[in-house]
């Protein structure tokens, strides 16, 4: 949890109660105040060598409940009030017999607040005396004591931040409700420190209005089709109003688009009845592929009369295979196809081939005899 951190409000612009820090205080800082107070106990011995081990222990715990209480209040005047009771605590149990190691421990509380961490994706705002000193990036730098200060850490990487607009009408008022994502960064830390008070919340309202806005300049069945082109839209509307502030917009994506339940019903139905006016002309096109070939096969039948008797008899024998069963067919139909002859001549061939094959069979049972 990051106390020194505003929440953001996305409704009420109302600004928080924060506390203003002034450098970053953390394993760096406690390593040198541990290297001061190791001198202060080095001095201490030299100079005093007759102080009892218990007092210097005393004391050194002292500097260290210092050095946990700027870790969670990284102010200046936080240690300039540490200083104060240390000195005070030397003075009122020790007397100056512990100057040496109190010394010590002043410079080190100021020196470990002095010296600043920066990670490789952060850069942070410098202030000397209220005003605008630079930009400095990652790596290490020390800060004057009490003159300077961080302003403002900034992370220089790309955020994703979510924002909605709700209960919001179309150009063709439809009240709709839709979440939205954009992608950011700071490509100028400086202006977005200086420009504007809180960059993060400015960005989200902003966005937010150009949701709204493009909302209102569509219709649904816009919306509903064409989510990449309005997150485009916002894009562009976005990055102008934000550019100034050293913040750019990457992309922005519509997320999900709620309506009215029964606005929803409705648009379900219109939906199946395009869906079945498609079917319908689709099964049409078929009816007139098919027609286009039974013409074609009866051209080619009404020149070949066996032929068409052939693909009737095929016709009733697929029909019997496939349900199995007995199919009543009348006489006059059995008279067109002249059966009688086409079965006749179906069998004489039949028994041909059978003739055939027995001759054969014959003609090798008598070659291997010989």
């Amino acid at each position: 949890m990051n106390i020194y951190r505003k929440k953001i409000n996305r409704i009420m612009n109302s600004p928080a109660f924060t506390l203003k820090t002034d450098f970053r205080y953390g394993a760096v800082s406690f390593l040198l105040l541990a290297l001061c107070m190791a001198l202060g106990v080095w001095l201490q011995s030299v100079v005093f060598p007759y102080i009892a081990i218990k007092a210097i222990l005393q004391f050194s715990l002292a500097i260290i409940c210092s050095g946990l209480i700027l870790a969670f209040f990284p102010m200046w005047a936080t240690s300039i009030i540490l200083i104060i009771f240390l000195w005070l605590y030397v003075l009122g149990s020790f007397g100056l017999a512990l100057y040496p190691m109190a010394i010590c421990a002043s410079l080190g509380l100021l020196l470990s607040s002095s010296i600043q961490l920066i990670y490789q994706w952060d850069k942070v705002i410098v202030l000397r005396l209220g005003k605008f000193r630079k930009v400095h990036g990652s790596g290490l730098f020390f800060l004057i004591p009490i003159v300077d200060r961080i302003a403002e850490s900034i992370d220089m990487r790309i955020r994703a931040t979510d924002f909605s607009a709700e209960k919001t009408l179309t150009s063709d008022t439809v009240p709709v409700h839709v979440d939205a994502l954009a992608f950011w960064m700071i490509w100028d830390a400086k202006k977005a420190v200086l420009e504007v008070e809180d960059y993060t919340e400015a960005v989200i309202l902003s966005a937010q209005t150009a949701l709204r806005d493009s909302i209102g300049k569509h219709e649904l069945s816009s919306l509903l089709s064409e989510r990449e082109e309005l997150g485009k839209e916002i894009q562009t509307a976005l990055d102008t109003k934000i550019n100034p502030w050293g913040v750019s917009i990457l992309s922005v994506e519509i997320t999900d688009i709620i309506i009215p339940k029964e606005l929803e019903n409705s648009l379900s139905k219109q939906a199946q009845a395009e869906r079945e006016k498609q079917s319908r002309v689709i099964l049409g096109a078929a009816e007139v592929e098919i027609a286009k070939k039974f013409t074609e096969a009866a051209a080619v039948y009404a020149n070949d009369p066996i032929a068409l008797q052939l693909r009737s008899m095929n016709m009733i024998y697929e029909g019997i295979r496939e349900n199995n069963s007995m199919m009543l067919i009348p006489a006059s139909i059995l008279d067109h196809m002249d059966m009688g002859s086409v079965l006749g001549t179906a069998a004489l061939q039949k028994i041909q081939e059978t003739k055939e094959q027995s001759n054969k069979k014959a003609e090798g049972v008598a070659n291997d005899q010989r």
